[in-house]
């Protein structure tokens, strides 16, 4: 690659990465500078920056790191999450990755060790999601939990915290993001009315669904239905 293609596709690959993050605060999966965005780009990880309002930022505020968490493009500091993007890099083949405090996906994370599997699209995430033991904020120690979760699944719940999760493209990791947030909403709404328990879907099911997703949609579609 070129200076000039890969000046190119940081470019590309950073507005795209301010635009997603833009999208999570829109729809309501975070509040101010809570939540954070990346994209990998070769061996550098585009992330948002610390404390910083996604509607402030602009093409000059890039901000990369390499796959070890040192910093190489940017005159702002990364998140203080960067320890738990860095580790879904390096252990899945992720391209892209968004944690969120979205309200219905933490409010599952406080009350149970795993959302329930009241939806078949829990089968897109690679089955029912686990929700990752409490840790502190940008903690190793958080980040080990996330990766025991995310263990052949690509999104998590963070226990009192929020979610995570990845994909091959931001607009999947963004899409997955939102799925989670529904198949929270809609267990809490079921579990919610008295008298009544909701009917989950079996392992069987599940797989059932899965098989299903490989061949859902246009060629090279997505992977709801």
């Amino acid at each position: 690659m070129t200076d000039h293609t890969e000046r190119d596709a940081l470019a590309g690959a950073w507005a795209e990465l301010v635009a997603t993050a833009r999208r999570t605060a829109a729809e309501g999966l975070v509040v101010g500078t809570s939540g954070n965005v990346s994209v990998r780009v070769g061996d550098l990880v585009l992330v948002t920056p610390s404390g910083v309002p996604y509607d402030r930022l602009g093409p000059g505020d890039t901000v990369a790191t390499d796959l070890t968490g040192r910093q190489v493009l940017g005159e702002l500091a990364p998140t203080s999450e960067l320890p738990l993007h860095l580790a879904v890099y390096t252990g899945t083949d992720a391209r892209a990755v968004v944690h969120t405090h979205a309200v219905h996906a933490t409010a599952v994370s406080v009350l149970v060790p795993e959302l329930p599997p009241v939806h078949y699209m829990a089968a897109a995430l690679g089955g029912p999601v686990r929700v990752a033991p409490y840790a502190l904020y940008g903690t190793e120690a958080l980040a080990r939990n996330m990766t025991d979760a995310l263990r052949d699944r690509t999104a998590c719940l963070l226990g009192n915290h929020g979610t995570v999760a990845y994909g091959d493209t931001l607009d999947q990791a963004y899409d997955r993001t939102a799925q989670l947030e529904w198949m929270c909403r809609l267990w809490l709404t079921a579990a919610a009315v008295p008298g009544h328990t909701p009917a989950l879907l079996s392992a069987a099911q599940l797989t059932e669904a899965a098989e299903r997703f490989r061949g859902y949609g246009q060629p090279g579609g997505g992977e709801k239905g």
